[in-house]
């Protein structure tokens, strides 16, 4: 189960985003969820732009964007997020009875 929930503050999920943003480093499908589910939050929370003191400041999402889509796609590579992975089975040698 996520950390991160409706409840989380912007800061929690900023920090769930960096803490595990070394999942590819660490091997570790846990973290590449939690990566996943930090994206998301950030994604529909950050507006596309906002003004700040009379300036109009734009919010990058095509970045987060690209990351949650590479963590997906290591997570599908690299097994799933409860420490399974993707196994085929081996029948080479099956009709040896040696």
């Amino acid at each position: 189960m996520s950390s991160l929930s409706s409840a989380s503050t912007d800061a929690e999920v900023w920090s769930a985003y960096d803490d595990n943003a070394s999942f590819e480093e660490d091997a570790s499908p846990a973290k590449a969820a939690a990566f996943i589910t930090a994206c998301r939050i950030l994604l529909r929370r950050r507006p596309q732009g906002m003004t700040i003191e009379g300036r109009q400041v734009n919010f990058e999402a095509g970045t987060i964007s690209a990351e949650l889509a590479r963590a997906r796609t290591w997570l599908a590579l690299n097994g799933s997020a409860n420490g399974g992975s993707v196994r085929f089975l081996d029948f080479s040698g099956i009709r040896d009875q040696g």
